[in-house]
């Protein structure tokens, strides 16, 4: 970071976006001392958001396990044996009714992933189907389904889609150690699909997977230097499950972990960073921290996926001790959020614009 935008940073001003970081400048975030990087995330996050909101999500699985990818992290992939049962996608109806459910919980926001590589376009009709159910119930609609085409990205923003997930994982330079089955410029095609469907994207990665801290750098700089930063960033901290390539690979220092958190935040500060996979085993210090440094956004539910999540009772306790909210988000006549609901939707296991108004 510049002289000047350390200056304009400290001084209350909003300082540019930008998607031109080289990996030295975000080491050298990393490098500085806990207590001034959380300062600077801290401010960077009063600048844009109100520090006492934290955006709450979950998903629903709408497709369980049998996943054809050897993502080493996964134990939905069929080639490893972790205890998860494939499933066919759920009808209509069911998800329809786990979505009434969630809006009389209070949710704004219903997300459905499916367990894909990539949706076959015979697919793309039932999920469309319950894409516009649950838009119908007045609810925002996003989805994870694995690899779009364009064709198939519009179909579902047609349908009434608001929000894309897909993560990059990793660092360019880690990729191929993690995953096989396919190439990151696999990723990058679908998010271009999804940023010109007018879809809004939600994009992170892993850590914790065994990459060295230049890694984690390079993994923040590839999703700050996208085109259009993305809406949403999770963050998720390896959740290490027995029968993937990854179990028994050393956890990820907690300060490390913090530290990624605080240098997601400077580097794209209109966005959502949230705290995904691995909250289960993070202590309440930890999590108070990393809300410390800008994070404002909680998966929620007793699962996330196939793997687990602190219940919902310890986390509204969590809250109420930090003083935190949940973030409301107006939604407006075109479906569009702007922060100020709740985006606490129902789980069940088996460009970003030059602007913080969305």
């Amino acid at each position: 970071m510049s002289a000047v935008s350390h200056a304009r940073e400290s001084a209350g001003q909003p300082v540019p976006l930008r998607h031109d970081w080289s990996r030295a400048e975000i080491e050298a975030l990393f490098a500085l001392p806990l207590t001034e990087l959380l300062f600077r995330a801290a401010g960077v996050h009063r600048q844009h958001f109100d520090p006492a909101e934290v955006q709450i999500s979950t998903l629903l699985s709408v497709k369980t396990g049998g996943c054809p990818e050897d993502c080493s992290y996964c134990p939905q992939a069929q080639r490893y044996h972790t205890g998860v049962e494939a499933t066919k996608l759920m009808e209509t109806e069911a998800v329809l009714e786990k979505a009434r459910q969630a809006k009389a919980a209070g949710a704004s926001r219903f997300c459905m992933g499916a367990a894909w590589r990539s949706p076959k376009d015979r697919d793309i009709p039932k999920v469309a189907a319950m894409i516009r159910e649950v838009k119908a119930l007045g609810m925002e609609t996003c989805a994870t389904l694995g690899m779009l085409s364009g064709p198939q990205a519009r179909a579902l923003k047609e349908a009434g889609l608001d929000y894309y997930n897909h993560n990059i994982d990793t660092d360019p330079e880690f990729y191929d150690a993690i995953i096989h089955t396919r190439e990151i410029q696999d990723r990058f095609d679908t998010l271009e699909h999804v940023r010109d469907a007018g879809l809004k994207t939600c994009c992170g990665g892993i850590v914790g997977m065994g990459e060295t801290g230049r890694q984690r750098a390079g993994l923040l700089r590839t999703l700050a230097n996208l085109p259009v930063h993305p809406d949403s960033v999770p963050i998720n901290r390896l959740v290490q499950v027995e029968g993937t390539p990854l179990h028994g690979t050393e956890a990820i220092d907690p300060f490390d972990f913090v530290r990624t958190i605080a240098v997601a935040r400077i580097l794209m500060p209109c966005s959502m960073v949230r705290l995904s996979a691995g909250r289960q085993d993070m202590s309440d210090e930890l999590q108070a921290m990393c809300f410390l440094a800008g994070a404002n956004s909680i998966f929620y539910g007793e699962q996330l996926l196939t793997t687990g999540n602190p219940d919902t009772e310890r986390d509204m306790a969590l809250f109420q001790r930090l003083g935190l909210k949940p973030m409301q988000v107006h939604v407006d006549a075109e479906g569009h959020d702007h922060p100020g609901t709740v985006h606490a939707d129902i789980i069940e296991l088996p460009q970003h614009p030059q602007s913080c108004a969305a």
